[in-house]
């Protein structure tokens, strides 16, 4: 997953930062945000960091902003792209340094500190977003830039300005800058109680996933659980929790069905009812996006979200996922028979969602031989590193190397990285454990985008990658050892991410609006994705792959039956994918509703939020394959599209798979690391949005994508 955070409109689209100098009072020599890094490339000194840096900092960089936007429109100048669209994108520096760290640490490291923190920036940060976004003299610069240059065949813009005036232009439009009186009064309490709401919706799951505990009895609660599992529960002394590090291997391996089903429940119920209730927020962001749309004149929030993607309606995005549901149903309903059948030899006459991982990966065993058991050996977490690494350094020669900087949590790396010919790209952080503090999941972010100064030097960036994977056993030297082991899963996970980070430190852009990942919802997903399949590649396994304690490598016959394996469930686990986007969407093309006397009451406008849970299982129907659990809900612990930036947008996952199996089949045909590909597939990743990402893909391919290879990777055709 690629985190976005969208802090100050289309003002500050991208996180960056550049060091200050000019601030030289006693407590700004203290603030490590106020003065300069000393450190390699900028690296910035978290161990000078302290909560109370925080705020003087955002209202520094506040201030410093406004300024830099009063210049911009008050420049006696006729707007021209330099003066208007290319400062726009060069300000907010100091702000963008702050809230890049702020956003991030508020993620990883989310103490009561920090999240309540969090909420005491809130308004200060939405207020400012929406001053620059409603500033009426800076749009009717930008709007007069725009109407000397929309026309792309007399324009003297390189391609890159048009985009980037194109790109700032329609971001404003969207942002209200054209509403006036009520209405735009209206857009600012809406996009105010949407910017609070979603906060507070993370920070809910976030709380509950950390706060349920569960003591197990080690005497009767382990059954089932392998080694690598009980010893885990040992280190914290046989509680567990719904991290994802204790939730998935239990589910999947525990035999104890009753407390598989315990931890489902709770799991699935984290965020319905109690003190971290979500229901409510539910109704309320949905409406207001509703309400945004409505107010700029869309049908839909998904009609408005969808304009600058690849997708560009909700029509074709319910024409892919309904043309994968028309493929993959039939097989996932097979998938499902299969593993009811199985689990009926043990007894399970009713097969439910809280037994599906355990007996399928029971039957993936049989089929196979092949478990995360068995593989965990082999993919110590400082030999996944070593072959992640060598991927990107076999593919483009870009190589990483560790270095002795200040980071913000003892479990966190940093590494130089470095080009074919020892040009730096950037600072890469790596950030692997699950901590109580830290959001479930796996991300991508970054604490500095890429950009070119105004005197042609490259700005590089510094990313971070976010994982929640198994810690290690007991202290190197002890006889007890085990270091951090992966599983397959994980594995692919780390690929993922490091695809994403890959973007981020290989892009050569001029401005910071287009650099890096700063591209389309639907395309940002592609460079991950595609890294993902070289898991089922022997040649890259075999870089990595070994046994930590005797250093075998992987055997030969273990590889082939991973790649057996590989396509098991796999319709599955796609129609599991198109539930999720289904649901979004729904959330998101509610349409005007009910604009009757009461529609200002939620319920009265949209009867059909009354009953979240309700609502859930209409939009999931066409794709349910398992039992419904009464009291269970995706939706109210969906960080991706409440408060993650993926608002009608989590179909991009599968429109990004159907890229991805393209692009690989490409690598497949034409060599797994061919290095001319290789040379094609990185000037995709260095042209960030400067390019329409439909043309960039042609580029690369020299035609265009379709779904074919997906359905060929998964099995589903031949």
């Amino acid at each position: 997953m690629k985190a976005t955070k969208i802090l100050c409109a289309a003002a500050l689209a991208v996180i960056t930062f550049v060091c200050c100098t000019d601030r030289n009072s006693n407590n700004d020599m203290e603030n490590p945000f106020l003065v300069a890094s000393t450190l390699p490339h900028g690296a910035f000194p978290f161990d000078k960091l302290k909560i109370e840096h925080y705020k003087p900092a955002f209202e520094a960089g506040i201030q410093e902003h406004n300024k830099e936007i009063d210049a911009i429109v008050n420049n006696p100048e006729a707007p021209t792209f330099e003066n208007t669209i290319a400062a726009l994108d060069y300000s907010g520096d100091l702000l963008n340094r702050v809230a890049g760290i702020f956003y991030n640490l508020h993620e990883c490291d989310g103490t009561d500190e920090m999240l309540a923190l969090g909420e005491e920036l809130q308004p200060m940060m939405s207020q400012h977003s929406l001053d620059i976004s409603l500033n009426e003299k800076l749009f009717e610069r930008i709007q007069q830039v725009w109407n000397d240059n929309s026309d792309p065949k007399t324009t003297s813009l390189t391609t890159e300005q048009y985009r980037l005036l194109k790109d700032t232009y329609d971001s404003y439009v969207r942002s209200g800058a054209t509403l006036q009186g009520e209405k735009r009064e209206r857009w600012r309490q809406v996009s105010a109680e949407l910017d609070s709401l979603t906060l507070v919706f993370g920070q809910n799951v976030q709380k509950a996933t950390g706060s349920w505990k569960y003591q197990l009895n080690p005497e009767t609660d382990l059954a089932g659980l392998p080694g690598f599992v009980t010893e885990a529960l040992k280190q914290k002394n046989y509680e567990i929790g719904l991290l994802a590090t204790d939730y998935r291997p239990f589910m999947t391996y525990s035999s104890r069905r009753d407390l598989r089903e315990l931890l489902y429940k709770a799991y699935n119920a984290r965020c319905v009812g109690g003190e971290f209730d979500n229901t409510e927020n539910i109704r309320k962001i949905a409406t207001l996006r509703q309400e945004k749309a409505d107010l700029l004149g869309y049908d839909t929030f998904a009609d408005l979200r969808l304009t600058n993607t690849m997708a560009h309606t909700p029509n074709a995005v319910n024409s892919l996922l309904n043309q994968l549901l028309k493929a993959y149903k039939q097989p996932a309903l097979k998938d499902v028979k299969e593993v009811a059948v199985f689990a009926a030899k043990d007894g399970v006459k009713n097969l439910m969602p809280w037994d599906f991982s355990y007996y399928s990966e029971k039957l993936k065993a049989e089929k196979y031989n092949v478990s995360d058991a068995q593989i965990k050996p082999y993919l110590s977490l400082e030999k996944v590193k070593k072959g992640v690494f060598g991927l990107a350094e076999r593919l483009y020669g870009v190589t990483f190397h560790k270095i002795d900087v200040p980071v913000y949590n003892e479990a966190a790396e940093c590494f130089e990285v470095l080009d074919a010919d020892s040009t730096y790209l950037g600072l890469l952080y790596t950030d692997f454990f699950p901590r109580e503090v830290k959001r479930p999941g796996a991300w991508m972010t970054e604490f500095k985008g890429q950009w070119c100064e105004k005197d042609g030097t490259d700005s590089r960036p510094h990313i971070q990658i976010v994982m929640s994977f198994s810690k290690p056993i007991g202290q190197p030297g002890d006889s007890t050892y085990v270091p951090a082991l992966l599983t397959y899963d994980e594995c692919t996970t780390f690929l993922h991410e490091f695809g994403h980070s890959l973007h981020g430190l290989l892009t050569k852009c001029t401005y910071k609006g287009q650099s890096g990942t700063n591209v389309a919802h639907d395309f940002v997903e592609l460079p991950s994705q595609f890294n993902e399949n070289f898991m089922r590649e022997k040649e890259f396994l075999d870089t990595f792959a070994a046994d930590y304690q005797t250093g075998e490598k992987i055997p030969q016959d273990l590889i082939n039956r991973i790649q057996d394996a590989s396509n098991f469930q796999a319709a599955y686990a796609c129609v599991r994918q198109l539930s999720f986007g289904m649901l979004d969407m729904q959330f998101h093309t509610l349409g005007k509703g009910n604009l009757g006397s009461n529609s200002n009451e939620i319920t009265a406008r949209f009867p059909q939020l009354q009953n979240i849970e309700q609502f859930e299982a209409d939009a999931m129907a066409p794709t349910q394959v398992l039992p419904r659990v009464d009291g269970a809900l995706m939706a109210t612990s969906f960080t991706h599209i409440f408060s993650g930036g993926y608002a009608a947008g989590y179909y991009g996952y599968k429109w990004a798979e159907m890229l991805d199996a393209d692009a690989f089949a490409v690598f497949q045909k034409e060599g797994l690391f061919n290095p001319e590909t290789a040379k094609r597939f990185r000037h995709l990743l260095e042209s960030g949005d400067t390019v329409d990402p439909a043309e960039l893909y042609r580029q690369f391919k020299g035609a265009d994508p379709d779904i074919s290879a997906l359905m060929r990777r998964d099995g589903i055709i031949k």
